[in-house]
């Protein structure tokens, strides 16, 4: 599927009404940020529900939205293996959105993500509040508290997905593979 297409696909699966700040702000994620902030983001956030077993995002696949997680759990699979599990107030994809350019808030704005550095699978029911990537570079300036936390969300997700492969080329018995980086 060509990237305009797969974003047309996400497109046309979410609600399209204005997000209220107070579903923003019961996120972990998001919870201290100030009121202008929560509604910086409330206003290009949007809403999406995933079935048990629905893939969020596809190892190798273009990034297109990072996603908050507001209910529910996930796997997160690397070269087919679990690593780590995911839920309520996690949030996944900011590696693609916003590490697919040496500074992805001083990039040209554009629909195509980076590289997923893992596929993401619905353990349950879920519910998440997503930002496209366009949406995530506006927040920069609208709500820069919000997309420093993102940047250091993925800098800690690299650096833990950095050490796991270490630890496998070194045959640590000891790691749990499946520890939450965050």
């Amino acid at each position: 599927m060509r990237p305009s297409q797969e974003v047309a696909k996400l497109e046309s699966v979410v609600y399209l009404e204005r997000m209220d700040s107070s579903r923003v702000a019961a996120i972990r994620f998001f919870a201290d940020l100030p009121e202008a902030e929560l509604a910086a983001v409330a206003d290009v956030a949007f809403e999406l529900e995933v079935d048990t077993g629905q893939e969020l995002a596809k190892q190798q696949g273009l990034g297109h939205a990072v996603f908050a997680v507001e209910s529910g759990t996930a796997e997160i699979v690397i070269g087919g293996r679990p690593v780590r599990t995911i839920g309520t107030g996690d949030v996944v994809g900011e590696i693609a959105v916003l590490g697919s350019a040496p500074d992805p808030f001083e990039a040209p704005e554009t629909p195509e993500g980076g590289q997923r550095t893992a596929s993401v699978v619905a353990t349950s029911p879920m519910r998440l509040i997503g930002l496209f990537r366009r949406d995530v570079w506006a927040l920069d300036r609208q709500a820069p508290a919000a997309a420093r936390r993102l940047r250091e969300t993925m800098e800690r997700h690299r650096a833990a997905d950095e050490q796991r492969v270490l630890d496998e080329q070194q045959g640590s018995a000891g790691a749990d593979p499946r520890r939450d980086s965050t």
